[in-house]
């Protein structure tokens, strides 16, 4: 199908736009008080905001009481491309009609997304298994890192995030629901955190040096040195959008190379686009043994995707890689669409421009603003750290809920994670509704500043 490249414009004299006298408004407090009584285990973001959606176009979210937003948060870094992007609506409605499940038979859309596919990826990077939940994508690396090495071992990094399943969930923090501890053979270390370094050199500079040689005493003392791989986000999500120093990756894939170990990277959360490159790991010339990719990669249709090396392709047959919903002809249409939308409409680049509005949006925010201890971003990825001193570096949770709540109200819909404010808009959005968003969380910042004695 053709359609106008500008498909996404919003016309901010109209957007945000607010009817209700409160928001949430009545409907969505009776819509969502109806749900609550049988939907249980709520995200904080919905219990800080309980707005009920209704529809969304482009950069927009409309609300059942026909209050609009500008989207900050693209679902959940989910609909990267826009809400309901034309090309990928059209591509889904077709298959809803024509073909909606093959099981793993191979079907003409699944080898056109397949080899597009090799076209995006790194060189190398052609062994493809394709799923419906990152959860599943990472239990499926995780299995063949296992095949390819026969090492049963992992290591992984405080604050990443890789699922909520068996051995996905003991890759990262645990709770008691998991059980009375993490899975047997799975580790996890310190990774850089350039705000809050855990080794810094004597100018007081993040010392990733440090880090590895860490790393290598910690592989002697903690595991039987039966590592299959490491596994890692390339920017922590959860976490609140932590990038890590430039010099990590390039010495994280010489340390597993050294060791033998393979080198996994699940970019659920960044790929397809969100920072400025199809991979996240391209901004480090680094390229992976095994990825993961979700979220944007069907632009809020659940498709995702395992990919390894081409020649560890054929360990694939011992991982039992069969799937129900992975690679239904919807889901190939959805991420196929994508991928074009991406390209024809030059968004890797429009995520570059993005990036640098926000970079010294940022650096202004954060001059005039106290409570601001940090700022990140890369493409339309971004964190900000409230802190209550920046000498100490204490995080200000108040702050970051109060903040959230102001400007969901003001008319942006976006993530809390606590003294962390969460930012991924789509990378179809133009400069002048980027500065609107900035605005309403600059303004936003302003008012519970004062609120709370700053």
């Amino acid at each position: 199908m053709s359609y106008d490249i500008g498909w996404a414009k919003v016309d901010l004299k109209k957007i945000p736009k607010r009817v209700s006298t409160e928001i949430p408004g009545p409907k969505s407090k009776e819509m969502h008080a109806r749900a609550t009584k049988i939907m249980k285990g709520l995200s904080s973001q919905v219990k800080l905001f309980p707005v009920v959606f209704e529809s969304g176009h482009g950069c927009t979210l409309t609300d059942v009481d026909g209050n609009t937003y500008l989207d900050f948060s693209s679902g959940i870094y989910v609909t990267t491309l826009g809400h309901c992007h034309p090309k990928v609506s059209e591509a889904v409605a077709k298959y809803a009609k024509q073909l909606m499940n093959a099981h793993d038979f191979t079907t003409p859309i699944k080898v056109k997304l397949l080899e597009k596919m090799t076209e995006i990826l790194p060189k190398g990077l052609s062994a493809v298994q394709l799923y419906d939940s990152g959860t599943t994508a990472v239990e499926a690396g995780i299995r063949v890192c296992r095949a390819v090495t026969g090492k049963s071992e992992f290591l992984s990094f405080y604050g990443d995030f890789h699922g909520k399943s068996g051995h996905s969930a003991s890759l990262a923090r645990m709770n008691a629901t998991n059980g009375s501890g993490r899975a047997q053979g799975f580790y996890m270390m310190p990774r850089p955190n350039p705000y809050r370094p855990l080794f810094k050199k004597a100018d007081g500079s993040i010392d990733t040096d440090a880090y590895i040689a860490f790393f290598d005493e910690f592989v002697t003392e903690a595991t039987t040195n039966q590592v299959a791989a490491v596994v890692l986000e390339p920017v922590q999500g959860w976490a609140g959008s932590v990038f890590p120093p430039d010099d990590f990756f390039p010495k994280l894939r010489a340390w597993c190379d050294r060791k033998k170990y393979l080198l996994f990277t699940d970019e659920v959360l960044t790929s397809i686009g969100r920072t400025g490159k199809f991979l996240a790991t391209e901004h480090w010339n680094t390229v992976p043994d095994v990825i993961t990719l979700g979220k944007g990669f069907g632009n809020g249709f659940p498709v995702t995707a395992m990919i390894a090396r081409s020649d560890y392709g054929e360990q694939f047959e011992k991982i039992s890689a069969s799937t129900s919903y992975g690679g239904n002809p919807m889901a190939c249409a959805a991420a196929l669409a994508s991928i074009e939308a991406i390209q024809e409409e030059g968004l890797l680049e429009n995520a570059k421009r993005l990036e640098d509005y926000f970079v010294k949006r940022l650096d202004k925010m954060m001059a005039s603003h106290k409570i601001i201890g940090h700022v990140r971003c890369k493409g339309c990825l971004m964190g900000v750290e409230l802190v209550k001193d920046r000498t100490t570096k204490e995080p200000f949770d108040e702050a970051g809920k109060l903040v959230y709540q102001t400007a969901f109200r003001k008319g942006l819909a976006w993530i809390p994670a606590g003294h962390i404010l969460r930012m991924s808009p789509p990378i179809v959005m133009d400069l002048d509704v980027a500065a609107k968003c900035m605005d309403i969380i600059d303004e936003s910042i302003g008012e519970v500043e004062k609120k709370l004695g700053y």
